[in-house]
């Protein structure tokens, strides 16, 4: 059976983080480890990662994935940029490390004023610059994206390029998500079409890579290449699809976490529970019992 869970704020301390998650009835949970638009981190108080640690493995709440700073962009062909991105990176692994957390979901770049096979190769040799000097621990997950402008890592082709560029492929793994996955392309609202979809990231990339799948739906049509995320069964990937990727053999054992709108902006009390969290787990909930 597929853990689900959703993206959780952190506001009040990463501790209430996980206390929303259960309040919600997750099984597993995303969270930002610092503030997703901002370079600068606040340190991690010991008694804070204690406290987390001691919540997430009391409430059950597992695995749990941090989310990377959107600011990052790995591929940029300015020299300063770059670097400040690798070594943003590398503190976004640093923290989740503290936290005991699977992985890091990172987009992997956009190449801007360069080229797409050079952005590729930007992307791999960061890679193996941040995992120079770190052993075991928590995995960068490489997200698949949608496509707008000169985003990377919209087709299979080039998650699998990253990899196969790098040497650190020990510490890669893949986070798949259905609005970015329609908008590329990947027509998975058709039974025909989720199926070759699957085959050619078997194909590409291999299955046993995927850790994680983001459960959302899209405002906009495949292909569009445009990353709008809606309500689950409101847009164009439609329940039926959830159903199939609910009830598929070969994702049960993986994390499905929302990344769907929310009514709240903030969350009010302190494990407050937003509306639109709990209609999209029920409903998924409904699809897995089918």
């Amino acid at each position: 059976m597929p853990r689900l869970g959703a993206h959780m704020s952190i506001a009040g301390g990463l501790p209430l983080a996980v206390e929303r998650a259960r309040a919600a009835d997750c099984d597993t949970l995303q969270i930002f480890t610092k503030s997703a638009s901002q370079w600068r981190a606040r340190p991690l108080p010991a008694a804070e990662v204690t406290a987390f640690r001691a919540s997430a493995s009391d409430l059950d709440i597992r695995p749990i994935v941090a989310h990377a700073s959107y600011l990052i962009n790995l591929a940029a062909p300015n020299p300063a940029l770059r670097q400040r991105s690798i070594n943003a990176l590398a503190e976004e692994l640093d923290r989740a490390d503290a936290l005991g957390l699977l992985g890091v979901v990172l987009h992997p770049g956009s190449y801007t004023t360069g080229t797409e096979e050079s952005g590729l190769r930007l992307v791999s040799e960061a890679i193996d610059e941040v995992f120079a000097s770190r052993g075991n621990g928590t995995e960068l997950l490489l997200e698949h994206t949608a496509g707008q402008g000169t985003n990377l890592g919209h087709r299979f082709e080039h998650l699998a390029t990253i990899i196969g560029g790098t040497s650190a492929k020990e510490h890669l793994g893949i986070c798949l998500d259905t609005c970015h996955l329609l908008a590329a392309g990947y027509d998975i609202a058709t039974p025909d079409g989720y199926s070759r979809t699957f085959d050619d990231f078997e194909a590409q990339v291999g299955l046993d890579r995927l850790r994680v799948l983001h459960l959302n739906d899209s405002k906009h049509p495949c292909g569009s290449r445009r990353d709008r995320h809606d309500h689950i069964g409101r847009g164009w990937v439609g329940l039926e699809t959830f159903g199939r990727l609910l009830q598929d053999p070969q994702l049960a054992h993986l994390p499905m976490v929302l990344e769907t709108p929310k009514e709240q902006r903030q969350p009010g009390k302190a494990t407050e529970v937003d509306p639109a969290d709990t209609q999209n787990l029920a409903t998924l909930r409904q699809l897995l019992d089918a």
